[in-house]
């Protein structure tokens, strides 16, 4: 067992009093009262742990976004741990207790646990002196629950800085595995103008959106390639004014999830390139490509074998897995940056009533960190 792991189980009140404090400043995505007093605790616990360097990017539509950074690192890349501290939950949602082990409540899993065992992560490193040539930034954003608009460019803007990036996002549920690949996501809108008139006098002289709509609907569904990892989902359509009016307007949003960058730019192109099959109806296709996937490359197997390494170490196997769901990581990991995700503690529930994390397996995980940092920092 190594120093830094000793020293984490040896602090679990503490860091279970961290995740705790972060948990009950509830913290919804579009609430930015509740979001920006969440901020402050996360801000508070770094200064507090870590005692490094604190940027706050102040925000007027959602929560205000942190920059942490700890170190000065002589390399020009640093290393770089994003999460989010918003949640899915609006206030009071669903209660927060402990029971069996497990802390229960908003954010638990998804994602106030991987912030907690991260700054942790950063505490041990500091107690040790740990921290090597490179420095390490910890950015904390509030909005990736509702699409990271507020957020995107900033994560860019400091993966191109980066040699690596490190998410702690939710582990895959019960086994703890970490995600070395995520599927990509593209969103789009389907809009279809047509001719309305009367449905009983004379329909033949009008053309109905939603007839048009029905058959781009199958064409864009051929595109569904369940071998090749492809699929579309009409998520909801809507349109017609009335049973005796044939429908002049229609519309649709689908959602895109394919594993390849390649799959990303043929989607792209067949779903923005439709042409009407009705006459007298025109169809125009918003939206495009959201995150390109996180991709199972070289360097990504290389960090988790490093990961697996510690944790064979640490006396248990840690397993890789894969999401059909998107995180931020994408969006460093569309850059080229070696991302690798779901760092967060053991637990289940994201998004869901259950919501919730294996206490006991906080200082296992912010030991993995911890030591994956001291690792690639030297």
């Amino acid at each position: 067992m190594s120093k830094i792991l000793t020293y984490l189980i040896n602090n679990q009140h503490d860091i279970e009093e961290t995740l705790l404090q972060l948990v009950e400043a509830e913290s919804p995505s579009k609430n930015k009262m509740l979001t920006d007093k969440c901020g402050l605790v996360l801000k508070e616990s770094f200064e507090t742990l870590v005692g490094g360097k604190v940027e706050i990017i102040e925000k007027e539509a959602v929560g205000n976004q942190y920059r942490f950074t700890y170190g000065d690192g002589t390399e020009t890349e640093q290393i770089l741990i994003i999460g989010h501290y918003d949640t899915v939950w609006d206030q009071g949602a669903i209660p927060i207790r402990k029971e069996d082990g497990k802390l229960y409540g908003p954010g638990t899993f998804d994602m106030k646990g991987g912030l907690a065992v991260t700054l942790w992560a950063l505490k041990a490193l500091k107690e040790f002196g740990h921290f090597g040539k490179r420095k390490v930034v910890f950015l904390v954003t509030s909005d990736e629950e509702i699409g990271s608009e507020h957020s995107r460019a900033l994560i860019e803007e400091e993966a191109r800085k980066s040699e690596m990036v490190f998410v702690p996002e939710s582990s895959i549920s019960h086994s703890g595995a970490v995600k070395t690949f995520r599927k990509g996501i593209g969103i789009f809108k389907l809009i279809v103008h047509g001719k309305s008139v009367h449905a009983g006098i004379d329909p033949w002289s009008g053309a109905s959106a939603i007839d048009e709509l029905a058959l781009q609907i199958a064409d864009i569904k051929s595109l569904d390639n369940k071998e090749e990892g492809v699929s579309i989902n009409i998520g909801t359509i809507s349109g017609g004014t009335r049973t005796n009016v044939v429908a002049g307007y229609a519309e649709a949003d689908i959602d895109l999830r394919f594993r390849t960058k390649d799959q990303a730019h043929e989607l792209e192109h067949a779903l923005l390139d439709r042409s009407s099959f009705i006459k007298g109806t025109m169809v125009e296709m918003q939206g495009g490509i959201n995150r390109y996937p996180l991709e199972k490359t070289d360097s990504v197997m290389g960090l988790y074998q490093q990961m697996k390494e510690i944790a064979l170490r640490h006396g248990y196997e840690l397993e890789q897995g894969s999401s059909g769901g998107a995180s931020d990581g994408n969006l460093t990991a569309g850059l080229g940056i070696p991302t690798i995700d779901g760092l967060g503690p053991v637990g289940d529930g994201a998004h869901a009533e259950n919501e919730h994390v294996v206490l006991e397996n906080l200082p296992y995980r912010a030991a993995l960190i911890a030591e994956l940092i001291k690792r690639n920092s030297r």
